[in-house]
């Protein structure tokens, strides 16, 4: 059965499948006999359809219509299709020869005709040119140029259509006979002029020589050139021969009588002899430009042997600049004249042409290489105005004081600088603008050290006066802004190649080191009104204090002489960035005091650190506020909110008269950071001396805690200022050793060589304050002494081992300075050797090094620079950055 059903699966589908066939007809075990009668069968199949096969291929060769028999009669076909193509072919290639045959006479009419018709017209336009030729000699005979013109004209062109045929003699034999007319044109015109010239006959004569001026348009460009440079070598030979033979004639005091002499003859020329030329030649401009060519000439030779006088005397400079002002005018006048000048056409090429000439310079070019005296000059002028500007009163008596104000000399000087600047732009734009340029620089670098710094050094251990450090700072800030403007606008007006040259940036540092001077110097006023207070700090028994209190009896007298001095001064600054400054440098500055204070205390016990403390606590939360004062809204009451704190079981009150009252803008956040950053300082030490020295584990594992160096020399200190006795040193001191190398070894505590905050306290002999700032300010003033980056730390450190607070000096300016460079670097965690710019010989580049010399103008330009980046040295980058209503 299976077999059967196999049988009727088609082999010839196309979706046969022979697997599930064989699967069909052996379904069961027992249909394996079958399997030689199944093979037989597809056998007999397979050779049915190889039979069936060769009988289909036996008829497709051999049948009526087999696929050989129809390739055959296609190749017959395409023979019969190729020769009847080459039929084609020849049969074309005939037609065109017949064609050909039967036009070829009417192409030889049509060349006769061509060229016939071209000797016709050549014939035609060398009858015209001999009857031109002969016309045109005829009429140069009797002087008929305005004809001469016209036939002259036409000759030339017609002889254009006749240079191919030069070959010919007749031709060659004519183009040289209009030659020798053009020749004898040129030089009849010539000799009329010169005839009509001399004989004063140019009236008479205008009409025939307006004629003739036709005739030199039409002989070309090389003939109008000629007659136009007789002309103006005529009408110019008196002036040679009158200023250029007499000495006094042509000597500069007579210039002006030159330039009087060509608006005469220039006015001659326009009123009797411009109208012989035609408009398009320009014979004024070229006139003007050939006596501005010669003048120069002159010039040239008279300044160079001015200069080479025998006697010594110099070229007089005022009279140097009248000249060169009167040429300029002359050249502007010029300018404005023939720039206006109207075209006779606008449909001509000729008016088309922009004018080429150019006045501006023709002449005063000469006088630029003798313009350094005219700079000497303006040297000498400014070297006078520095010393009579230090004595100057910074206020004029009939003026009163203002918190915006300038000091009047530095308007002055600016208003002279401006003058110069523009008078020498005029003069010159090129070297002798950048030699001005660097006289400038020069005296505002003296304007910046002999003035500015001088009124900042006056008033003795007082220091300047109050509305004198206002004005030298609104002048210092003044100056530092137009600076950079001033060298702008000379990079404007000088000449592109030189501008690169042009640099006030150190000026303008300068002027920046000046303005962060003047608000050290107000630092100074508050640090020396406050020095009551840390005396009164001094004198207090820290080492047998019992218990704390809300805070001690100093903290309200120092808030009081802070508060009220910047009360006093923040309402005078005007700008934020200024008075942003000034509370950076003075928290920071108060904040060293009060640790140089702190180890003038010493022995100071438990309680009294803790109460150290907690004073340190109340005066960070009242110096928060110190911005509060530069805002003109807000005016401190004299009482003010309390602020409460626990700290060691302990509270706090600040004093109510200490604090400015809650302003109505909350302190910036970055200068509450910088106040707490500046405060924080003291906690490592206070928190130390806070421990009992017994257990002596207990002080040894809290200094390195919170101290974190190795230094025994610093861990010393500590025993010192907590009053351990002597004795007790040493087994204190072996304890240490022990630890700081447990510590070494486990890294439970990264220890430093030394602490930045101790190493410098309590080193070496003591040093008055006074004598701290006469080393600083040896340094500043160029004596190779201290820098910033240079010994301007170990002169911290003779300060602080003093004990003292700086106190401000006139003397002690440098000082000021340097401490705001050196604490910046601190600020920045790096050291001061490695400040870019500031290490090795720091400010003014002394660094100690024996032989090395500095300006205090250099130191200032350098800590100028040193502001003007953002390490912090005045609170922010002046300008830059904390830009709010209080500056923060």
């Amino acid at each position: 059965m299976n077999i059967a059903v196999a049988e009727t699966l088609s082999l010839d589908s196309v979706e046969y499948d022979p697997i599930a066939h064989l699967n069909l007809l052996f379904s069961h075990p027992s249909t394996v006999s079958s399997v030689a009668r199944i093979s037989s069968t597809i056998q007999r199949h397979k050779d049915d359809l190889s039979q069936s096969i060769a009988a289909l291929e036996t008829a497709q060769t051999y049948g009526p219509d087999s696929s050989l028999e129809r390739m055959q009669l296609a190749q017959a076909e395409l023979a019969s299709l190729f020769q009847r193509i080459e039929s084609v072919r020849s049969r074309a290639l005939q037609t065109e020869r017949d064609i050909t045959t039967m036009t070829a006479d009417i192409k030889r009419l049509d060349g006769t005709k061509r060229n016939l018709t071209h000797s016709m017209t050549a014939l035609k336009r060398l009858q015209m040119l001999t009857t031109a030729y002969e016309q045109l000699r005829g009429q140069a005979r009797t002087r008929q140029y305005r004809e001469c013109a016209g036939l002259l004209q036409a000759v030339l062109q017609l002889m254009r259509h006749f240079n191919s045929y030069r070959s010919i003699e007749q031709i060659a034999v004519l183009s040289r006979n209009v030659s020798d007319i053009q020749r004898e044109l040129l030089e009849q015109v010539c000799e009329d002029f010169e005839i009509a010239f001399a004989k004063g006959e140019v009236a008479a004569s205008r009409g025939v020589l307006v004629e003739a001026c036709l005739v030199m348009d039409a002989l070309g460009d090389h003939a109008k050139t000629r007659l136009v440079t007789w002309y103006v070598n005529t009408e110019l030979r008196e002036y040679r021969q009158v200023f250029r033979g007499n000495d006094e004639a042509g000597s500069l005091d007579n210039i002006g009588r030159r330039y009087a002499w060509f608006k005469r003859m220039l006015k001659t020329h326009e009123e009797e002899h411009a109208a012989i030329f035609p408009p398009h030649w320009r014979v004024s401009e070229t006139l003007a430009m050939a006596f501005c060519d010669g003048t120069r000439e002159d010039f040239k030779g008279i300044l160079e042997k001015s200069m080479r006088r025998l006697d010594g005397t110099k070229l007089d400079v005022n009279l140097l600049l009248s000249c060169l002002q009167e040429t300029m005018d002359f050249e502007q006048g010029l300018e404005r004249r023939f720039a206006s000048e109207p075209r006779a056409s606008i449909d001509t090429l000729s008016s088309a042409d922009d004018r080429i000439q150019n006045f501006n310079g023709s002449i005063s070019v000469a006088f630029e290489p003798y313009l350094s005296l005219w700079v000497e000059s303006q040297d000498r002028a400014l070297a006078a105005m520095i010393p009579k500007y230090k004595t100057q009163p910074l206020i004029p008596s009939d003026d009163e004081f203002s918190p915006q104000a300038v000091i009047p000399s530095a308007i002055e000087l600016f208003h002279f600088y401006k003058l110069t600047l523009s008078q020498c732009a005029k003069l010159s734009t090129g070297e002798r603008l950048l030699d001005l340029s660097k006289t400038l620089a020069k005296y505002l670098d003296e304007y910046a050290q002999q003035v500015l710094v001088t009124f900042l050094q006056r008033g003795g251990p007082q220091g300047a006066p109050l509305q004198d450090i206002i004005l030298v700072l609104n002048t210092a800030d003044f100056w530092h802004t137009n600076t950079n403007q001033l060298e702008e606008s000379i990079k404007k007006r000088i000449d592109p190649d030189m501008a690169s040259k042009v640099d006030l940036s150190s000026q303008s540092d300068a002027f920046m080191g000046v303005a962060s001077a003047a608000v050290m110097s107000l630092v100074a006023k508050v640090e020396l009104d406050c020095e009551g207070a840390w005396r009164e700090m001094r004198n207090t028994n820290w080492s047998r204090m019992e218990s704390v209190s809300d805070h001690s009896s100093y903290v309200g007298e120092l808030l009081r002489h802070v508060n009220g001095k910047a009360q006093e001064i923040l309402p005078l600054v005007v700008k934020p960035q200024y008075a942003r400054a000034f509370c950076d440098n003075l928290v920071e500055h108060l904040a060293v005091a009060y640790i140089n204070n702190v180890v003038q205390c010493r022995p100071v016990c438990e309680v009294g650190a803790e109460q150290m403390l907690l004073d340190k606590y109340v005066l960070t939360k009242s110096f928060e506020n110190l911005l509060s004062y530069h805002n003109s809204n807000n005016t401190p009451p004299t009482t003010a909110t309390s602020t409460t704190t626990t700290t060691s079981s302990s509270t706090t009150t600040a004093p109510s008269s200490s604090a400015p009252s809650t302003p109505h803008h909350p302190p910036p956040a970055g200068f509450v950071k910088r106040v707490n950053q500046f405060m924080t300082r003291i906690d490592p030490l206070l928190k130390t001396l806070q421990v009992r020295p017994s257990p002596p584990e207990g002080l040894v594992q809290a200094y390195l805690i919170h101290i974190g160096d190795r230094s025994e020399t610093n861990f010393r200190k500590i025993l010192e200022l907590k009053g351990v006795r002597k004795p007790d040193h040493a087994h204190l001191l072996e304890l240490f050793a022990i630890h700081r190398e447990g510590a070494s070894a486990s890294g439970a505590i990264q220890l430093v060589e030394r602490s930045p905050l101790l190493t410098p306290l309590m080193a070496g002999p003591s040093l008055s304050s006074a004598s701290a700032a006469a080393a600083a300010v040896a340094g500043l003033a160029g004596g190779g002494g201290a820098g910033v980056g240079g010994n301007s730390a170990a002169a911290a450190a003779a300060m602080a081992s003093a004990g003292l607070p700086g106190r401000f000096d006139a003397a002690a300016l440098g000082e000021k300075l340097f401490n705001a460079a050196r604490d910046g670097v601190e600020r920045m965690g790096t050291t001061a050797a490695a400040a870019p710019g500031l290490g090795g010989g720091g400010v003014g580049g002394g660094g100690g090094v024996p032989g090395e010399k500095a300006t205090i103008n250099e130191n200032l330009k350098n800590i100028g620079k040193f502001f003007r980046r953002d390490l912090g040295g005045l609170g922010s980058r002046f300008g830059k950055r904390d830009i709010t209503p209080t500056g923060g």
